[in-house]
């Protein structure tokens, strides 16, 4: 009989018995065809592979990931994926889709069309993620009829805003989660539950909402696992006490492996997905039982019956390996094609235009002075929104118009209790924190005190909003640093300890088109150009990495305490993390769901 490819000599992975067996294995038409002893004298093929004994394990699977998060584009995510093994995925784009809406997501997955790696999506399934900040697109249930037949979904994505979901049954994501049920009965519903128990983590599932990949405790994963939740482990939940209880447990049919985000030198330096798989093997687990967490499950719960194992049938996507405890990877195959070899040359090709032309014009904000980072206490106590003029001019006009009026005073009070975010290392969590701060003239004297200013600034054109915000803890001790890269909502974010540098940082990243600028004394310490929709470049992940890394020093030179400062930075406007974050709507706090003022009482 015939065969494309025949690997002879090799130390197979079976799925089904989770152990590596001596086997021949052979490929027709880019799927495998037989596993067994047969060699060259029961099968004719075109290309006969010696494995020198090496281990043979499907392509990695990752299937709860977001491209944007590596800040390059499907093609060059796909470049990269390929050296790790990794040959399938399941992407959400709800960043792009926060920037452009249905058109984001379709852009991405036409610039994936076209990779090496399959990518397969997800739908956005909270664009906005919550009703308290403004984007440049949203996703309604309209927008996912058209997505789903495409059919190139393969899942709703992560549903984030779950308090809603628990609290209201007419929310927009309780419409979501009905319109999937009733017309798609299917489709795979991915969750974002993080500490939630009981019975209001029971009512989430009841909804339809069966998968968390937020930060794992005991309590939370053996809740949810006995509640029927499917697991989607990422590095931060691989704790000790986590790990001894997946490797202590038969619970491998309820877990796997997922990167999430991964910064372009965090990606080159240490791998994607394998990794992770690293990781766990290090961590003590079998390589047989973590390799079946980053192939096997992923591939199952996706409903992918192509792939995820070496099996007559399935897609030929594998690897070779030196040394099973290491993953140490020789050699990729996709489809039976190799696509990766590590004694030999592999270099990304630049490529430029891959995106609508309006894709690169997206941050629609004029230049800012030094008026736009001016504290008002007339604004901060009513947490108003400032509209379309610069803050200081409206609120000097208001404060005029109510001493004119005579129906308020202005506050004698030179002091003010205050709501300030605290950074903590080790968490994208944000806590409260109240403190006191003095006030001249109106103006809160942010500078003047132990705290630094957080402003963020609608950058779509849309309505102008802006807010302001105190922040304390593990951050900056001086400069500033303003970004586009800001989640999920991807407004101007600017923090600073004082004016000047805030506004050198902010107008850079305006007339870049979206980007990270670090500033310190009026020097441009690093400046990271994200022009694709102000969160992605074009440049090879290589070159992104280097530009990463030195972003992250310059960071961390401004007195950042952090294990990943950029991640810890864009996620203070992500409203349905806990616990207090910014939106261009104001300071949010999470787990009440509500839009509260800096200042107290």
């Amino acid at each position: 009989m015939r065969a494309d490819q025949l690997i002879v000599n090799v130390n197979v992975y079976n799925s089904s018995y989770k152990r590596f067996e001596p086997n021949n294995v052979a490929v027709l038409n880019g799927k495998f065809m037989y596993i067994g002893p047969g060699g060259p004298e029961l099968l004719e093929a075109d290309e006969v592979i010696d494995g020198q004994g090496k281990y043979m394990i499907p392509g990695l699977i990752d299937i709860h990931l977001h491209i944007e998060s590596s800040m390059v584009t499907p093609a060059t995510f796909s470049h990269g994926l390929l050296q790790c093994g990794v040959t399938t995925i399941v992407a959400e784009p709800h960043e792009m889709a926060n920037v452009f809406g249905l058109e984001g997501v379709q852009e991405m997955m036409a610039a994936s069309r076209e990779t090496v790696v399959d990518m397969f999506y997800s739908i956005p399934s909270s664009v906005p993620a919550t009703p308290m900040e403004t984007t440049g697109g949203s996703i309604e249930i309209e927008d996912m009829d058209v997505l789903l037949a495409t059919g190139e979904i393969i899942c709703l994505g992560e549903i984030m805003n779950y308090v809603d979901v628990i609290r209201d049954p007419d929310c927009k994501t309780n419409q979501i989660l009905r319109h999937i049920r009733q017309n798609y009965p299917d489709l795979v519903i991915e969750g974002h539950t993080p500490k939630l128990l009981g019975l209001d983590l029971h009512r989430l599932i009841y909804a339809g909402v069966d998968s968390d990949h937020t930060h794992q405790s005991i309590e939370g994963l053996e809740a949810r696992i006995a509640a029927g939740m499917f697991i989607e482990i990422q590095e931060k939940s691989m704790t000790l006490e986590v790990m001894k209880y997946l490797m202590e447990h038969e619970v491998s049919q309820h877990f796997c492996f997922v990167t999430d985000d991964v910064m372009p030198d965090t990606f080159v330096a240490r791998g994607h997905l394998d990794h992770i798989v690293r990781k766990a093997i290090s961590m003590g687990m079998r390589p047989e039982d973590a390799i079946y967490a980053a192939t096997s499950t992923p591939a199952l719960r996706m409903k992918m019956t192509d792939r995820g194992s070496i099996a007559p049938g399935k897609v030929a996507d594998y690897m070779l390996l030196s040394d099973i405890s290491a993953l140490a990877i020789e050699r990729v195959y996709k489809n039976g094609r190799k696509v990766y070899d590590a004694s030999e040359p592999y270099e990304q090709q630049r490529s430029s235009g891959q995106f609508p032309p309006h894709f690169y014009r997206s941050v629609k904000l004029s230049s800012l002075g030094a008026d736009d980072f001016v504290i008002r206490v007339a604004d901060a106590g009513g947490n108003d929104r400032v509209n379309g003029t610069r803050a200081g001019d409206q609120v000097h006009s208001r404060t005029e118009a109510v001493r004119e009026s005579g129906s308020a005073a202005v506050p004698e009070e030179d002091v003010f209790r205050c709501r300030v975010m605290m950074v903590k290392d080790g968490s994208t969590f944000v806590e409260e924190h109240i403190a006191q701060v003095k006030a001249v003239d109106g103006e809160l004297q942010w500078e003047g005190s132990e705290y630094g200013l957080i402003a963020t600034f609608e950058r779509y054109g849309m309505n102008g909003n802006r807010a302001y915000g105190l922040i304390g803890g593990d951050t900056i001790k001086r400069g500033a640093i303003a970004t586009t890269y800001s989640h999920d909502n991807h407004n101007l974010l600017v923090v600073g300890r004082n004016r000047a540098d805030m506004v050198l940082a902010a107008n850079q990243v305006i007339e870049s088109q979206g980007g990270f600028c670090v500033v310190e004394d009026g020097q441009v310490l690093s400046m990271l150009k994200l022009p694709v929709g102000g969160i992605l470049t074009e440049e090879p992940l290589t070159e992104v990495s280097r530009q990463v890394k030195e972003l992250r020093s310059a960071m961390l030179s401004l007195g950042y305490v952090h294990y990943n400062p950029i991640m810890s930075l864009s996620t203070h406007s992500l409203a349905v993390s806990p616990a207090l974050k910014i939106t261009d709507h104001g300071l949010i706090d999470v787990n009440a769901g509500k839009v509260v003022p800096l200042i107290v009482d």
